[in-house]
C-alpha cells in the first residue's frame, strides 16, 4: 500500500493506494512543519481512524506540503512519520513540486500556486528551480486565502469596510477587536484563522469591494512572481494549482494575460487527483 498526501495550511488531502487503484481518501487539518511541532503532528495522525488502521501496511508515502522546502522542515515530518508508519519509506518534499507534477508531469513549465498560501516556481520537469519566493503568511502569500484574509480584516478594524459587507460578514463570523488580534497574535496558527474566511469572500465574490480586493491579489502575484519568471523563462506555459486560482480563473486569466502578456495554462483545484495518478503508475510493478 502506498499514501499519497497534498498538504496546504488548512486541509491535508490523502490517498491510499493499494493493487494500482485508490481504496480510500480524505482529509486531515494541514501538516506544515514550519509552525507546527512534532508533537502536533503525531496528535493529528493519531486522530484519524484511517491512519490507524492502516498504519502498518503503508510501504511507501509521497508527502507534499506547505513549509517543507527546506531539508531540516522535511526531516521533521520524515522522523514522525517514520515513527507512526513504521514500515514505510517516507518521502517528503515542498507543494511547489506536487503542484508541478499534478499539472506538468514530466515536461518543463512555470507552476503557480494560489490556494491558502501562493507560491510559484519554474520546473525543469525533474526538480523545481530554487528562487526567492515562498516567503509565507506574514510577508508574502499574495493573492491567497491567507492574504484576502489579512486585507478583509484590516478593513473590518479600521472602519473602511463597506457596511453591507460588514454586517454580512458579522452574521458569519463572530468578530470584534479583541477576538480578532487574539487570534493573529495570541494563537499558535494563526494563518488557519486568516483563511477562514475564504467561502464568505467566494459567496459574495461579485460584490465591487470583495471583487476588487481579489483582483488586486491576483495582480501582485502575477507582478511580484510570475513576471520575473516569465522574463527568465521565456515562452513557458504557466500552469496553477488551488483553490483561489480555480475559484476566480476567469479574473485570474483576464489579469493574466491582458495585463501581462502571460501564457495561462492548466487550472488545477486539488493537484491530489493528478498526483496520486502519477505515483500509481511510477508503482504499478
Amino acid at each position: 500500500m502506498i499514501a499519497v498526501v497534498f498538504s496546504g495550511s488548512r486541509y491535508a488531502d490523502w490517498r491510499l493506494a493499494d493493487k494500482g487503484r485508490v481504496v480510500n481518501g480524505f482529509r486531515t487539518l494541514g501538516i506544515n512543519s514550519y509552525i507546527q511541532d512534532e508533537r502536533f503532528i503525531t496528535q493529528l495522525l493519531n486522530k484519524n481512524t484511517h491512519l490507524i488502521n492502516n498504519a502498518e501496511r503503508i510501504r511507501k508515502i509521497y508527502f507534499f506540503g506547505a513549509g517543507a522546502s527546506s531539508l531540516d522542515r522535511q526531516q521533521k515530518i520524515k522522523k514522525v512519520f517514520e515513527l507512526f508508519f513504521k514500515n514505510a519509506n517516507v518521502k517528503v518534499n515542498h507543494d511547489v513540486l506536487a503542484s508541478a507534477i499534478s499539472t506538468f508531469g514530466d515536461e518543463k513549465g512555470i507552476i503557480g500556486i494560489l490556494g491558502s498560501g501562493s507560491n510559484a516556481a519554474y520546473y525543469n520537469g525533474k526538480k523545481i528551480i530554487k528562487n526567492n519566493f515562498g516567503l509565507g503568511y506574514i510577508l508574502a502569500d499574495e493573492g491567497s486565502t491567507n492574504w484576502i484574509g489579512r486585507q478583509l480584516l484590516k478593513d473590518f478594524l479600521s472602519g473602511t469596510m463597506p457596511s453591507d459587507i460588514k454586517e454580512r460578514l458579522l452574521a458569519k463570523h463572530n468578530l470584534d477587536r479583541k477576538i480578532i488580534l487574539e487570534k493573529v497574535y495570541n494563537h499558535p496558527n494563526p494563518n488557519l484563522f486568516l483563511t477562514s474566511f475564504a467561502d464568505f469572500v467566494q459567496e459574495n465574490k461579485e460584490e465591487t469591494y470583495l471583487s476588487t480586493i481579489i483582483k488586486e491579489g491576483l495582480y501582485l502575484f502575477c507582478e511580484t512572481y510570475l513576471v520575473p519568471l516569465n522574463d527568465r523563462y521565456p515562452e513557458q506555459k504557466i500552469h496553477f494549482t488551488g483553490s483561489v486560482a480555480n475559484h476566480y480563473s476567469d479574473w485570474l486569466k483576464d489579469i493574466g494575460e491582458h495585463e501581462f502578456g502571460l501564457d495561462i495554462g492548466t487550472i488545477v483545484k486539488e493537484p491530489i487527483h493528478s498526483l496520486v495518478k502519477y505515483y500509481l503508475n511510477l508503482n504499478k510493478n
